[in-house]
């Protein structure tokens, strides 16, 4: 490629704690050049003055579905105030919308790939942007697999039942290369490196052996950190389950996309997974107890009904997985379902999210949001584990209902669970009063939680407290204890207390301890 000079790359991040792989390749690739890096919680302006200030003569910008609607703005800011710039695009959304982008005043629009895999972006400058941020890798490029709302696969190459020719789509880094990258990362001061290969396992003596150069890294040399891997769970054989059975807990974490369990909208979709070998797999991940896993579905695949994936979620919630991503459909520029499916409506800006379908309507997934949010607020964040799980397997209510009725407060969750059939309020209450400090040490515990709060008990709690810190053998903040109802009338006070020192390098949890006072 031509070397271009007094070049700016703009890298406008979803979140602060994000970092941008394709601008530092791109800075490795061209000589003279700046990378910015921010994120679409910044106003337009001081992004724009960001980079108006270096005066470049181009200026190279990735466009995603999660910067998409802001840089029309930032864009014609720096147009006005330097218009002799040439604006330069790429990524998925320009690549694959690139009269759009063009009208908007870019001066060209990369419709392919730009650096090779091979380009190593991890200069000194990179290594110092990362501090505090997750760090990204990538040791393979695209992937087997076509299915129809992705863009990641070989979709040219594809056969009726999704799958391309063969794991020979997928460009692979030098496993003593893809080593070198993970020991630089593993030095720098990030607490999670997350792979964006595709499909990591897709190649199962690859993976197996990066599998096992990640778990043999020295505690000293990895300092505590998470490596992150998008995998297919149904690819995983019994020896690289061996293998990562013994790796350190907390190392690891895998994202498992299921997607959903329809045949019928797996087949639409293109998307090809043995889910009984997916499920068995993900059972024995689980029962290691050593790997945080990560599983997700989509919302709004054709021909998946609410009934249909309601029944989806039910079984992939009974996985015990300690994250349940529930994503609504995208129909992208450049997927195959955007023309394979017309009859599905969409938002017409980013993130192209379902509106509604043959399959389902607008109300139903209104009422897939309702379970989503509740969701989010509950299980994923680590909240309110074993009063939901004594809550599902008492009342018999399935997860969907559970999650849709409980609504986005630990108050609205208590009403609605307490009001369920063979559901005690005060064996609820106690649950959730022990999650609360297993999740987060009681901080701002809900004031209906703390009994301790009531005239009444405050001599309960200060003897409560004093037992748990003798116990501790050191002083605990007041957050940390909590008293929980009676057992029944006339019974002894019970008291809780969480070990700050112990939380779960998997679950995020701290241990929560009964002492009776």
């Amino acid at each position: 490629m031509n070397k271009s000079t007094n070049l700016v790359i703009l890298a406008v991040n979803a979140k602060y704690v994000h970092s941008s792989l394709a601008a530092w390749v791109l800075a490795a690739t061209y000589e003279h050049t700046a990378v910015i890096e921010a994120n679409i919680n910044q106003s337009d302006e001081s992004i724009a003055a960001r980079v108006i200030a270096h005066s470049p003569d181009r200026l190279m910008i990735s466009v995603y579905i999660w910067n998409a609607a802001k840089l029309p703005r930032v864009m014609e800011l720096i147009r006005e105030a330097l218009p002799q710039v040439q604006i330069i695009l790429g990524g998925p959304e320009a690549a694959h919308n690139a009269q759009h982008w063009l009208e908007l005043g870019a001066a060209s629009v990369f419709t392919g790939e730009l650096p090779d895999v091979f380009v190593d972006p991890y200069s000194d400058d990179c290594i110092t942007a990362l501090e505090g941020k997750l760090a990204y890798i990538e040791t393979s490029r695209g992937c087997p697999f076509s299915c129809a709302f992705c863009l990641s696969g070989g979709a040219g190459a594809a056969d009726s039942a999704g799958a391309a020719d063969s794991v020979s789509a997928v460009q692979f880094l030098p496993l003593d290369t893809a080593k070198a990258r993970i020991a630089k990362l593993a030095k720098a001061q990030v607490r999670t490196i997350k792979f964006v290969d595709r499909t990591f396992n897709c190649n199962a003596t690859r993976a197996y052996e990066l599998f096992e150069y990640v778990i043999g890294l020295d505690p000293g040399h990895n300092n505590g950190k998470t490596f992150h891997f998008e995998v297919a769970a149904d690819l995983f054989d019994t020896r690289t389950l061996a293998l990562l059975a013994t790796a350190p807990p907390g190392r690891i974490q895998f994202e498992i996309g299921l997607q959903s369990f329809c045949a019928a909208a797996l087949k639409a979709s293109s998307r090809k997974t043995d889910l009984a070998a997916a499920t068995a797999n993900i059972a024995e991940l689980l029962r290691c107890g050593n790997i945080h896993i990560h599983v997700d579905l989509i919302a709004g695949l054709p021909h998946e009904t609410l009934a249909e994936f309601e029944n989806s979620f039910n079984r992939a919630f009974a996985l015990g997985a300690h994250h349940l991503q529930l994503g609504f459909l995208k129909v992208l520029h450049g997927s195959r379902m955007r023309g394979l499916f017309p009859q599905i409506k969409h938002s017409s800006d980013p993130p192209y999210e379902i509106i509604s379908s043959p399959w389902l309507s607008e109300a139903d997934l209104a009422a897939i949001r309702c379970v989503e949010h509740a969701l989010e607020r509950t299980y994923n964040k680590g909240r309110f584990l074993a009063a939901l799980e004594y809550v599902h397997s008492t009342s018999k209510i399935t997860a969907f209902e559970l999650f849709r009725g409980i609504g986005e407060t630990p108050e609205s969750l208590y009403e609605f669970c307490k009001a369920l059939p063979n559901i005690n309020s005060n064996t609820l209450l106690t649950h959730m009063i022990c999650d609360c400090l297993a999740a987060q040490k009681g901080m701002n515990m809900p004031a209906f939680m703390r009994l301790s709060s009531r005239e009444c008990c405050k001599e309960t709690y200060i003897s409560a407290r004093e037992t748990a810190q003798a116990q501790l053998g050191r002083k605990i903040h007041r957050s940390e204890v909590a008293l929980l109802p009676p057992l029944s009338a006339g019974a002894g006070a019970r008291a809780v207390f969480a070990d700050a020192r112990t939380r779960d390098p998997v679950t995020g949890l701290y241990s929560v301890c009964e002492i009776t006072v």
